[in-house]
């Protein structure tokens, strides 16, 4: 059979990317891991793809200096579930963390389970110190805690969000509504308003770091909670952007620049100390913008953060609610690379392990693969990726997509129980081919079916 011209193209591609990054050599230190993860942030609020409002130059000088994907997925639309994925290298829906976790001053929410293999954990046991700064949201139930799943230190929150200032969880306008502190070091309560948290959360990374030296790696999970609501900045970051600007798309801009001044101290300590070109540095949203009402400014629904050129949002799985910006930054990786194919966040556990312990084996009962072989040209990416949320379902395999039961936004409303796209002719998936195409409708829904059981999920309804 004749290869097609995007199998030609793919396979150049493969080609000239193999060299991307250089096998690890036995003798080699075992790198640190700097893992920074942020909250609804889309694809379409980081410059270096191709949105030239947004004011990133310290992700914009990470991209340049390692690689950027291009087809980056997050392993659901939402935080907990997404979160979960990274810890775990399985699929939420494995874990028992399903969704977003709910928020209570109660502290006993269940989320990650007692005896969970973790990244953290997995590397503490290789002789790495672990820490995780910021938004957890993986359960407040003391066997859930950050420091139950593997991490030694920890100063952050449990909830879902935080107003930026008081450093409070709140649910109003529905009874019986709630309001609670939530900041803590280890277990116990600090308090630090009002310091603006994304400074914050930079003041105490910044500080982990300079304890650092070459005796013994270390990861550093760093996890914002911008820019989720509560839409907060200092006036300084939003002094950055034209005060015509549209308020929201301003304010969402001024919390990404936030973000992205941490991390540029973050990489300009790791340099300091030495220590930068040995740790590897990995940045990622957790999901896509979301069309929130709770984050606007007038009660309308939410149109400050950016997926474009994707469609859908946070909640949703189309591919806004999950295709999103992912760089790396590691020992042995050419600067200035591109990767074009679908990568997913379970496999940053395998992978990260095998930086870490090129011997050992990839833990038993996880999903992720380890990518380090994809970039080097040896092995395939996955054949197939699942995602789920509520009643919907998606599969994608090679360049085709199928999602059931799609997601209603506010004024884009789909009719259709499912939705087939080809991704490589039709990337914003506007045109449904599930009506040309019965055939592979029916075989990707029997795919999803047979991976509903084999994940422990009940079928979505049809």
């Amino acid at each position: 059979m004749q290869a097609s011209r995007r199998d030609l193209l793919r396979g150049l591609a493969g080609a000239a990317l193999a060299p991307a990054l250089a096998a690890q050599t036995p003798n080699a230190k075992r790198p640190n891991f700097l893992v920074i993860v942020t909250d609804d942030q889309g694809i379409g609020d980081v410059g270096c793809y191709g949105h030239p409002e947004v004011r990133t130059p310290n992700l914009d000088a990470l991209a340049a200096s390692g690689m950027r994907f291009t087809q980056w997925f997050a392993n659901a639309p939402v935080c907990s579930a997404s979160r979960a994925a990274i810890m775990t290298g399985k699929y939420p829906d494995r874990t028992g963390v399903k969704g977003a976790l709910p928020s209570e001053p109660s502290w006993d929410v269940n989320g990650l389970r007692q005896g969970e293999q973790t990244l953290p954990g997995l590397l503490r046991e290789r002789g790495y110190r672990t820490a995780a700064f910021g938004k957890w949201h993986l359960g407040s139930a003391p066997q859930s805690r950050p420091r139950a799943q593997g991490f030694d230190d920890f100063f952050g929150w449990y909830s879902g969000w935080l107003d930026a200032y008081s450093h409070r969880y709140y649910q109003l306008g529905v009874a019986p509504g709630k309001i609670f502190h939530d900041l803590w070091r280890n277990e116990t309560e600090v308090f630090e308003e009002p310091a603006y948290m994304t400074e914050l959360l930079g003041r105490e990374a910044q500080v982990y770091l300079a304890k650092q030296s070459d005796a013994q790696p270390f990861l550093l999970y760093l996890a914002f909670g911008a820019p989720h609501y509560s839409m907060m900045a200092p006036k300084k970051y939003l002094d950055r952007f034209p005060a015509s600007m549209e308020r929201d798309r301003r304010m969402h801009l001024a919390m990404v620049a936030s973000v992205d001044d941490v991390v540029g101290a973050l990489l300009d300590q790791l340099k300091r100390q030495g220590l930068d070109s040995n740790t590897v540095v990995y940045y990622q949203a957790d999901n896509g913008a979301t069309r929130e009402v709770r984050a606007s400014s007038d009660g309308k629904p939410y149109h400050g953060g950016s997926n474009e050129p994707y469609r859908g949002y946070k909640l949703g799985l189309f591919d806004g609610g999950m295709h999103v910006p992912a760089l790396l930054r590691a020992p042995g990786l050419r600067p200035g690379q591109v990767w074009d194919r679908p990568m997913i966040s379970m496999d940053l556990l395998p992978t990260f392990l095998a930086m870490a312990d090129p011997a050992g084996k990839p833990p038993s009962g996880i999903d992720g693969q380890n990518i380090l072989p994809v970039l080097r040209g040896e092995s395939p990416e996955h054949e197939f990726l699942f995602w789920s949320h509520d009643n919907q379902r998606a599969v994608r395999q090679g360049d085709w997509k199928l999602v059931l039961n799609p997601p209603q936004f506010p004024g884009e409303e789909v009719p259709d129980k499912a939705w087939l796209s080809n991704l490589e002719d039709d990337r914003s998936e506007k045109k449904n081919l599930a009506n040309q195409q019965p055939a592979r409708v029916l075989e990707l829904m029997e795919k999803i079916r047979a991976w509903e059981r084999e994940v422990g999920l009940p079928p979505a309804p049809r």
